[in-house]
């Protein structure tokens, strides 16, 4: 611990853009291009995004204690910009499971998203690990640091904390900042600042790997403001995304079933998924066609609605009967 403190004071010490670090030194104007503009500027020279994969990456979600309400903001992300999620999976604190997950999901899909692990604590193993996955070492993200003392506040039970003064707590907040780094890509397309007002980069390895944390909020708003840098590689650069059509039917899903397979096979070519979705206890099921060429879908919808004895509907239970509860009440 001496010697790690004793290096961190000789870093805290050198100028601003200096990186302490076995790997070749990044320049502080280098490093300075790590937001908005200069990514989309090279945005042009990524690959297409199709398709998406998320890891969430937490003991806590497998052991019960926090519901994972990232992946399903995810795909519901995803889904607006026609981006095909394929795959969410769910592994725990352990740097074997990361590693093989990370690497099989990188090299399958265009954008994966992994979520949790990168908090201060000896436990938060995702930077690390996903280093190793890719052969690479950690290093101090400086403007990372500049903006976590710039708009993070002590905790009130860290009265004595001083961002100047090496100690376990420092130690600790530096874990926050050390990102896995590629001297074989450029320095602006490894970590984006997607917001002013937060110090958190969405470090990003291998060319697709996006690592965010695992909080819900912040989650939420990272990949809310990545938009921008992801719209250029869309295979729809307008981002209109993809749309999904509801229809309620009174008929059983076995009654529907030979319709809906001639159905499936006809607009396949088109891009178009058929799906069925029984709603237990309900007396109307739900039928979806999902694409991305509304048109086209619309096209379908009388046709659809013939075949399947229902209706066009914007929520599944929009004709469904009322309940018991309701029609004593509307007495």
């Amino acid at each position: 611990m001496l010697s790690r403190l004793n290096l961190l004071t000789r870093h805290i010490a050198r100028p601003f853009g200096s990186i302490h670090s076995s790997n070749p030194t990044l320049s502080t104007s280098s490093l300075s291009r790590c937001s908005g503009p200069s990514v989309m500027t090279s945005a042009a020279n990524l690959k297409p995004i199709h398709t998406a994969a998320c890891l969430i990456i937490g003991d806590e979600v497998l052991g019960g204690k926090t519901i994972d309400t990232n992946s399903p903001f995810l795909a519901k992300f995803c889904f607006g910009l026609g981006i095909q999620l394929k795959r969410v999976e769910v592994i725990p604190d352990d740097e074997e499971d990361i590693i093989e997950a990370v690497r099989r999901m990188s090299a399958r899909y265009d954008f994966v998203v992994t979520s949790g692990g990168i908090g201060p604590t000896h436990d938060d193993i995702t930077y690390q690990s996903i280093a190793k996955a890719f052969n690479l070492n950690l290093k101090l993200h400086e403007p990372a640091f500049e903006r976590m003392k710039r708009l993070s506040k002590p905790h009130p039970m860290q009265p004595k904390f001083d961002w100047d003064t090496p100690s376990p707590s420092l130690t600790a907040k530096l874990r926050m900042v050390e990102l896995p780094y590629d001297p074989n890509r450029s320095d602006e397309s490894q970590a984006i600042f997607v917001a002013d007002d937060m110090w958190v980069p969405i470090a990003v390895v291998n060319g697709n790997v996006h690592i965010l944390p695992g909080v819900p909020r912040l989650f939420e708003r990272l990949l809310l403001n990545l938009k921008p840098h992801l719209v250029p590689r869309l295979s729809d650069p307008e981002g209109k995304g993809t749309f999904r059509f509801l229809f309620s039917t009174p008929m059983p899903e076995s009654a529907v079933a030979p319709y809906l397979t001639e159905l499936a096979a006809k607009v396949e070519p088109k891009g178009v998924k058929v799906g069925s979705y029984p709603r237990w206890g309900k007396k109307r099921n739900t039928v979806t066609l999902v694409g991305a060429d509304k048109a086209y879908l619309e096209s379908l919808v009388a046709e659809v609605e013939v075949g399947v004895e229902g209706k066009l509907v914007v929520k599944e239970d929009e004709l469904d009967p009322p309940s018991d509860t309701e029609h004593v009440f509307s007495q």
